[in-house]
């Protein structure tokens, strides 16, 4: 939200509650405000790229939406900006089952008053941001700064439905961080924590952009490569060894680092879903390891 200017977008098809709200808020905010007004919701939802409001405010009540299902579109279209609705005095009831989805306030029409609209749209927005910033902790692995397990498997779902629809590649990888004990045994947890991050910071470096990277936890990570061309397991492969060499040829190294790699590619004719693609993964991977400990 700028400083000087509160950016709102305003979805009423009522003439007389249009104004009335307009006259509310000149009143609170004098020019310090700009306001987009839509008559029906999918107008709204069709502007917002453009108008990257602050605030939405929204009737319960128009021609192409009704009741709370005017929360949910409105949500769903614009997860990242705080809802407010407006309401008749005998549809209060549906203003606070509005809150179970989602809103962050309702106002009743009839009842505005310049005081209690700038408060509403005010503590709107606060309360979004406190709950996007709670959001984000609870994604995030506090030591490494990746997303944490449940951070993975929400981005990760996510990406899977879109390539099922738009029937494009992907693949998972299942990491384990080698020889963690012995790291903690012999020079100590702290140590230890140090040597994930190193390997967080490493895996990082092997991704694009467009990529997920998660610690899943313990000594675990996984990727998620949003594009998987045909040789996508040798190319992450020796992306990850030549990470690796890299950060153990530093000099005054007291251990090197190794990983145990599982990779798992989905394609159209074998889209599985996220639990047994990261079952199958995790299964290659063990099966590398258990190579590795026969070898020694």
């Amino acid at each position: 939200m700028s400083a000087e200017c509160l950016n709102i977008l305003l979805v009423e098809d009522n003439p007389g509650d249009a104004r009335l709200f307009k006259e509310a808020l000149n009143e609170a905010y004098a020019a310090n405000f700009a306001l987009l007004h839509c008559t029906c919701l999918a107008h709204a939802l069709e502007r917002l790229p453009s108008a990257q409001p602050d605030v939405i405010v929204v009737d319960l009540g128009l021609p192409d939406a009704f009741g709370i299902d005017v929360v949910r579109r409105t949500r769903m279209g614009a997860p990242a900006v705080p809802v407010v609705v407006l309401t008749s005095r005998i549809d209060e009831a549906l203003g606070l089952q509005a809150l179970h989805e989602g809103a962050q306030d309702y106002l009743i029409k009839g009842e505005l008053d310049p005081r209690l609209l700038a408060r509403a749209l005010r503590y709107a927005i606060e309360r979004h941001r406190m709950q996007v910033a709670l959001q984000s902790e609870s994604l995030t692995d506090e030591l490494t700064k990746l997303h944490n397990r449940r951070g993975f498997m929400a981005l990760a779902g996510s990406h899977i439905k879109s390539a099922e629809h738009t029937q494009r590649p992907f693949a998972l990888v299942f990491i384990d961080l080698d020889g963690m004990k012995h790291i903690n045994d012999s020079l100590g947890h702290v140590e230890g924590d140090r040597a994930l991050v190193e390997a967080a910071s490493l895996l990082s470096r092997c991704v694009r952009q467009s990529d997920i990277v998660a610690r899943f936890g313990g000594d675990e990570f996984v990727l998620l490569l949003t594009t998987a061309e045909k040789d996508c397991e040798i190319s992450i492969r020796q992306r990850l060894q030549e990470q690796l060499d890299a950060s153990n040829a530093l000099p005054g190294r007291r251990y090197g680092l190794a990983f145990s790699v599982g990779v798992v590619k989905a394609e159209p004719d074998r889209w599985l879903t996220l639990e047994d693609l990261v079952a199958e993964a995790d299964a290659l991977m063990y099966r590398q390891k258990q190579g590795k400990k026969s070898l020694a």
